[in-house]
C-alpha cells in the first residue's frame, strides 16, 4: 500500500490529505519554505530537490541530479535508512519516519526528522519516493566524523566496542589476548584521543561522533573510521 491510497497529514493544517494522480500535494509541499523536499526514483536516486534541500545539504542541482540519496547520509545512519527505504519500495509499508544525520561542508552537521512516502503509478506499483526533512532547530554540533577520516586502529576499535558493550578490563584482556596492562594502555590512548575523562564519556563521545552504526548491538565501529 502506498501514498496515493491513504491519507497523508498536511503538517501545517494537521488535516488529512492525499497525493493525487497529478501529485498536486507534492508540488505544493515541494516549494514550501523551511522544509527540505526531494523526489527519488525507485533506485533511490534524486530526480528533483527544492531550494531548501539544496541549501541544507550544500549542493547544487547538478550535484544532486541522479545522486544516490544514501551518498548524502552519514555512515552511522546509512544502513538503517537503506533498510527502511527497501521496505518502502517493496510496498511493505506506506511511509516511515526516522532520524537523519548528514555531514555538511566545513565539518558542520545536518540533523532532523526524515519522513518518506511511496508514490504509486497507475498500476498500483511504487513508482517513486517523496522525502521530507524537517531540520532540527539550531542545526548540528559539528562533532560528526567524516567518512573519509580514519580515526582508530583496528585494536582501538575492538577495545572501544568492548567498552561500549560493558566489558570489563579482564574480559577484554581474555577476548583480545592482551594483558590487563595492555587493555588499560589502549583505553588510556582512546581517552586522550577522544578528549574525555572516563569510559562512560568515551562511549557517549563515540556515539555522538557517529563512530557506531545506529541500531546495532553489540556496538560495532563502522569500518569507514578504522585504519587498515
Amino acid at each position: 500500500m502506498s501514498a496515493d491510497a491513504a491519507d497523508i497529514v498536511d503538517y501545517e493544517t494537521n488535516a488529512p490529505t492525499r497525493f493525487g494522480d497529478d501529485l498536486g500535494m507534492f508540488r505544493s509541499v515541494f516549494e514550501r519554505s523551511g522544509m527540505c523536499v526531494a523526489h527519488l526514483n525507485r533506485s533511490l536516486r534524486i530526480v528533483a530537490a527544492n531550494a531548501d534541500f539544496l541549501r541544507r545539504f550544500d549542493r547544487t542541482p547538478a550535484e544532486v541530479s541522479g545522486l544516490d540519496f544514501g551518498a548524502l547520509l552519514h555512515p552511522s545512519v546509512r544502513d538503517k535508512l537503506a533498510l527502511q527505504f527497501t521496505r518502502l519500495v517493496d510496498n511493505q509499508r506506506l511511509r516511515f519516519a526516522d532520524r537523519l544525520v548528514a555531514p555538511r561542508t566545513g565539518g558542520a552537521t545536518l540533523a532532523g526528522e526524515l519522513t518518506a512516502f511511496a508514490v504509486d503509478n497507475a498500476a498500483g506499483a511504487v513508482e517513486s519516493i517523496v522525502v521530507l526533512l524537517r531540520p532540527d532547530i539550531g542545526g548540528g554540533d559539528g562533532q560528526l566524523v567524516s567518512a573519509c577520516t580514519k580515526v582508530l586502529t583496528g585494536m582501538e576499535s575492538r577495545i572501544l566496542e568492548g567498552v561500549a558493550a560493558g566489558a570489563s578490563t579482564v574480559q577484554l584482556a581474555v577476548s583480545l589476548y592482551l594483558s590487563r596492562g595492555g587493555v588499560e594502555y589502549h583505553v588510556t590512548t582512546l581517552l586522550r584521543k577522544m578528549k574525555v575523562q572516563n569510559r562512560s564519556a568515551l562511549v557517549s563521545k563515540a556515539y555522538s561522533m557517529g563512530l557506531f552504526g545506529v541500531g546495532s548491538w553489540p556496538p560495532r565501529v563502522l569500518p569507514e573510521f578504522v585504519k587498515s
